[in-house]
């Protein structure tokens, strides 16, 4: 009897997914394979309008790593992979389908995946029942919660968590819960992959490279307005010529409007340096080796971590205070990576009033900062990080950090630096009645204007 066939498959939306897959691979991350697929997933609000993974510049490179390419949205079009998950009755039709369309016959499938606890990963991973899974992680969303509570038959398929080590030290959270063994993807191979991304590049040169401003198109996810996200590049604009740069280059998010790049060409002008906009699709790690940039702005890209962690690049964060302040509902799965970045990289305006400074944690105080938001955001998912909350909120370090909680979040939660409730358990939850209400308040107050 001839042994079963053992498939692996890597499902990837982005190119930043896509190399840190192939890093993982050329470390010797997963075992053999008789087949390896990359599964290419557009998860665009307009997939046809937006090149997907494997239409990305320097792709190509890449592709060798895996036997065969395949996409997500044609195999289910013309539905969306980001709204479409399989009914109940259809599963065992859909499965015995989906083995069929792939070639899987009754291979035994391993899965790498990306966002567990939401579409298309999710319905990937009920399409594919019997198949163990490792979850990779696509940024410094690995250091926060599961920000959804996910069905243990899935949640218990995960072996592990394969992460970049963005930030030395810091302990990821997502999927611990499930027992996901963390375990860290090595900084050398994913430069070697953006190498292998970028070919080869010129040779070093006297002049000092441009300061580099990091785009994310914030509007789209709803957290800034478009002016106010105009604004907040601008004031990357006015704070790297402040500190002596006159030549820079933004680098936009693909789907940002062109607009914006102009209005910063004009204000870099009007202060007396230049900005060139670079419009290639490709990772902010390939204008690190190509430009060397003498330094790197940004909000709270992730690109900001790889610059200072893999680079070795000076960095500087702008308008991580006014969006811990801003940002709802408290469980966003950005308040982490806002988190880290407003914590460890350094504000680029000096005394702004919204850019909290002063000197960055050490890697104990960053793990005990980490775990206390963690607990505020998923209380329920993360009830055991319940006393290292309340630790660091007590703790000598608190007052420093106290603007990454809200007051109303630490008083729901009954934890310190909320205000005082009464112990009597009616009068508590008039208590909690009465902010929610308050909020609710708020909310229609806010749509009416």
């Amino acid at each position: 009897m001839s042994a079963r066939r053992t498939t692996q498959i890597f499902c990837a939306s982005t190119l930043y997914g896509a190399a840190t897959l192939a890093a993982a691979l050329d470390s010797g991350c997963f075992g053999r394979a008789d087949r390896r697929i990359l599964l290419v997933t557009n998860n665009a609000a307009v997939p046809e309008t937006t090149p997907a993974v494997d239409e990305a510049e320097g792709f190509e490179r890449l592709r060798g790593r895996f036997d065969s390419v395949l996409s997500w949205n044609e195999t289910i079009s013309p539905l969306h992979p980001a709204g479409w998950t399989p009914r109940g009755q259809d599963m065992p039709m859909l499965q015995r389908h989906l083995r069929r369309i792939w070639d899987l016959g009754d291979d035994r499938v391993e899965l790498a995946l990306e966002s567990l606890q939401v579409t298309p990963a999710l319905a990937i991973a009920q399409l594919l029942p019997d198949a163990p899974v490792t979850v990779y992680a696509d940024g410094l969303m690995s250091y926060g919660p599961t920000r959804n509570k996910i069905d243990p038959l899935i949640g218990g398929r995960v072996r592990r968590l394969l992460h970049l080590d963005l930030v030395p030290g810091l302990e990821p959270l997502l999927l611990a819960e499930f027992g996901a063994a963390p375990e860290a993807v090595p900084a050398e191979a994913f430069t070697k992959i953006v190498e292998e991304l970028s070919g080869p590049v010129a040779g070093a040169t006297a002049a000092e490279g441009p300061a580099l401003l990091l785009g994310q198109y914030l509007a789209a996810l709803k957290l800034l307005t478009a002016d106010e996200e105009e604004e907040l590049h601008l004031r990357m604009v006015r704070g790297a010529v402040a500190r002596g740069h006159r030549r820079l280059v933004f680098k936009p998010h693909p789907t940002a409007p062109d607009a914006w790049t102009q209005s910063l060409v004009d204000e870099a002008e009007r202060l007396g340096a230049e900005l060139t906009v670079e419009d290639r699709t490709v990772l902010a790690e390939v204008l690190y080796r190509e430009l060397r940039p003498a330094l790197v702005v940004g909000c709270f890209s992730t690109a900001l971590l790889t610059a200072s962690s893999f680079y070795g690049l000076p960095v500087a964060r702008v308008g991580t205070g006014t969006l811990l302040e801003r940002l709802t509902p408290f469980q966003n799965s950005n308040r982490i990576p806002l988190t880290v970045v407003d914590a460890v990289v350094p504000p680029l305006e000096e005394g702004g009033a919204d850019e909290p400074a002063g000197p960055g944690p050490d890697v104990a105080e960053l793990n005990d900062l980490v775990a206390a938001v963690g607990f505020a955001m998923q209380p329920k998912i993360r009830a055991d990080l319940r006393e290292a909350a309340a630790r660091h909120l007590s703790g000598p370090h608190a007052e420093r950090t106290r603007h990454h909680f809200t007051r109303r979040r630490l008083t729901v939660l009954d934890l310190p630096g909320g205000l005082p409730l009464p112990r009597h358990p009616q009068v508590r939850r008039l208590a909690r009645q009465a902010l929610r209400l308050r909020k609710e308040l708020r909310k229609r107050s806010a749509a009416r204007k």
